[in-house]
């Protein structure tokens, strides 16, 4: 099986301060620390499961974003993917989710043949669940969101069976093969960095990544071990619409982003006495906490 992940390097929101925003309106990406989309690292563990499965199966990884985001490439490559893909671009910036979907979608029709398409549902920068439903949109796909296991694949019949949570229980769905499959945060957790990949691929680039003075050394090593290239993609060699792109795909502003901490002035001991749950319940109604 051809096998394609999405991965998106994000701001850890759980460390949101007050320079998380630009001017702009747009995150600020270098005043965060970074860590690897956490869904997408569960919709890795379902790529392998399926390369594990699939003997001489591929997974390309791709992600947008800038010449650092590259690492999350290198984290994948460390758990048993095949090669990666860095879309970055200064025309990217500022991108909503239809600019990033139609900007991924792009990649993917560059990259070519593929079986599916596996993603995190949503990056804890944005919560938003729609990049994945929409790049199905954009390439035509059968889509099925919410999965948390992928329960069998007929290469033949080119079927797929995924059981996908949903409120109140689960689902078992039956799809065609090349689908976009969304996976959830409840699914299996991603296996761990393998030691001898580490080592292989640890001092794999993009050109972005490399400086000037280390770039007879780079050119030097990469002939020797190809596999150490990651490719780095612009919007021109994606053949992106600008109109499509970046700030100006964007029909979605970000106006603030907050950090909110909820702090305890003072604590009080109840009872399960009826007074007591009568009297709490009076308290909060006066005070418009609950209506």
């Amino acid at each position: 099986m051809k096998i394609v992940v999405l991965a998106k390097q994000v701001p850890d929101t759980r460390n949101v301060g007050p320079d998380a925003m630009t001017p702009e309106g747009t995150v600020n990406r270098a005043a965060l620390p970074a860590v690897f989309n956490p869904e997408d690292l569960n919709a890795l563990e379902q790529a392998l499961r399926l390369k594990d499965q699939f003997p001489g199966s591929t997974i390309s990884v791709v992600t947008m974003g800038l010449p650092k985001s590259a690492e999350v490439i290198r984290e994948a490559l460390y758990r048993g993917a095949d090669e990666g893909y860095v879309v970055t671009d200064r025309c990217l910036g500022g991108a909503d989710t239809l600019a990033t979907s139609y900007t991924l979608s792009q990649a993917i029709r560059k990259i070519g043949d593929f079986d599916i398409i596996l993603g995190g549902r949503q990056a804890i920068d944005g919560d938003t669940a729609q990049v994945g439903p929409q790049i199905a949109e954009k390439l035509g796909l059968t889509q099925v969101t919410y999965a948390e296991e992928i329960l069998s694949v007929d290469t033949d019949a080119r079927k797929i069976v995924i059981k996908r949570h949903i409120d109140g229980g689960v689902e078992t769905v039956e799809a065609p093969l090349p689908l976009v499959v969304t996976v959830n945060g409840s699914a299996a957790p991603c296996r761990p960095r393998n030691a001898k990949r580490v080592m292989k691929y640890k001092n794999a680039t993009v050109i972005a990544e490399r400086s000037a003075e280390d770039a007879a050394k780079y050119d030097e090593l990469i002939a020797k071990k190809p596999f150490l290239n990651i490719t780095q993609w612009g919007a021109s060699d994606i053949e992106a619409d600008p109109a499509q792109i970046g700030k100006a795909g964007s029909p979605t502003n970000v106006k603030a982003v907050q950090n909110i901490v909820f702090k305890a002035k003072d604590s009080r001991t109840m009872t399960s006495s009826d007074s007591d749950v009568e009297g709490l319940i009076i308290e909060l109604l006066n005070e418009k906490i609950i209506g």
